[in-house]
């Protein structure tokens, strides 16, 4: 048979799947889910909540299927949820958003991701620069545009960049600024400064910026988009979500806004993708988009609560712990523990402690890994007695573990 090569292994390449003999292989994320249900063990690997949203958010989507809502809607998405998003951003922002021709609904955040950077990159002659550790589809889509990958760290304890190493990574070679705010994996939120550093290089460069923003209503402190500051709204596309705020990560609804011709772009690719989706979906997450601003404190505030509950046990279980501003994650150091290695203590850690957690290098180019050799990422979105039982199980491994040797 014909070797088949291309845009597929450009993207295995970007996301670190290939082995190196060239054959595909599974994700970290599928190895410790795998390991979660044959173990019995707490998943806190994988960021996805275990409750579901706001009741009303629910009955909604069920009005929706049940009023016939369940074929194809409009491109761009149904008038009633492109409003909500315009009236959510000024309401939240002071961003004024035409909402025919600057938001674009899509597939979760990951396509509304995927199109831009099809649309907006062309090839190895174009630059992406982005922070690392990343979300993982980060480099795959970059990858699977053919454009070249440039990455600046992120380093312990706070998870900032270093502006110069910052401001070294962007050139006349930069078409896109990659910037997620709060941060997967770390749950850092990057300070004011470094953001306006981000636009001003931008401008110096005449880069576009891309920012992922899909924790925003889980930021433990005031969260700032990047298309606020000056000189940003003219060349940033931001990308949000319904899952992370409305516990819905299943249904998928997700957006993009910008300035209008920018948006036309990433239609014309986003059109050939999912074309649409979630046609019930789009009248309940508009009547959420409109809840009132109890709500949207309160779901910071549960999360923050259940970051600190996961941190504390953390620490009492011996781990160094990075505490986050945001976000559903905490980042933990195992070498207090003994590990040298993160993968292989989290390949260890379900059957000592009962638990599931993703090493950071996973978030990571090759290059790099070394950086994060140690650092284990933790998801806080779980219920607060499944949060208990996991730190009760850590704690109890690690009293026990003067009987042997520490996982990793």
């Amino acid at each position: 048979m014909q070797d088949v090569t291309g845009a597929w292994r450009r993207t295995a390449r970007g996301a670190g799947l290939l082995s190196a003999e060239g054959a595909v292989a599974p994700t970290i994320f599928a190895e410790m889910s795998a390991l979660a249900a044959r173990t019995g063990a707490i998943n806190l690997g994988q960021g996805f909540p275990d409750e579901d949203g706001p009741a009303e958010v629910l009955e909604a989507a069920r009005a929706a299927i049940a009023n016939g809502a369940n074929q194809y809607p409009p491109g761009r998405g149904i008038p009633a949820l492109l409003e909500a998003i315009s009236a959510h951003q000024r309401r939240f922002y002071a961003l004024a958003l035409d909402p025919e021709r600057e938001i674009l609904v899509t597939a979760g955040a990951t396509e509304a991701l995927a199109a831009a950077l099809l649309a907006l990159v062309d090839g190895p002659a174009d630059e992406v620069v982005m922070f690392e550790p990343h979300y993982d589809s980060y480099a795959a889509c970059v990858a699977l545009s053919g454009a070249t990958l440039v990455t600046v760290p992120l380093r312990r304890p706070y998870f900032q960049p270093d502006l110069d190493e910052l401001a070294e990574a962007v050139t006349d070679r930069t078409r896109l600024i990659l910037v997620n705010n709060p941060h997967n994996p770390t749950g850092a939120v990057l300070g004011q400064q470094v953001l306006q550093t981000i636009v001003d290089l931008a401008h110096r460069h005449d880069a576009l910026i891309l920012t992922d923003e899909v924790y925003e209503h889980l930021s433990f402190v005031p969260h700032v988009p990047v298309a606020t500051l000056p000189g940003a709204r003219e060349r940033t596309l931001t990308v949000s979500s319904a899952g992370k705020t409305f516990s819905t990560t299943g249904w998928k609804i997700g957006w993009i806004s910008g300035p209008a011709e920018l948006i036309t772009a990433v239609l014309t690719v986003k059109q050939f993708l999912t074309y649409v989706n979630g046609s019930p979906f789009q009248p309940a997450i508009a009547l959420g988009l409109g809840l009132p601003d109890a709500f949207f404190a309160g779901v910071a505030a549960t999360m923050k609560t259940k970051a600190d509950l996961l941190g504390a046990g953390l620490r009492g279980a011996g781990f160094d712990v990075s505490t986050p501003s945001g976000s559903y994650f905490t980042v933990a150091d195992a070498a207090p523990l003994g590990a040298r290695d993160a993968a292989e203590f989290c390949r260890a850690l379900p059957a000592t402690a009962g638990v599931v957690a993703i090493p950071l290098t996973a978030f990571a180019t090759p290059e790099r890994r070394a950086e994060y050799a140690t650092l284990v990422r933790f998801a806080a979105c779980k219920r607060v007695e499944v949060l208990e039982e996991a730190a009760a199980r850590l704690s109890s491994a690690r009293r026990g573990s003067a009987a042997g040797p520490e996982p990793g």
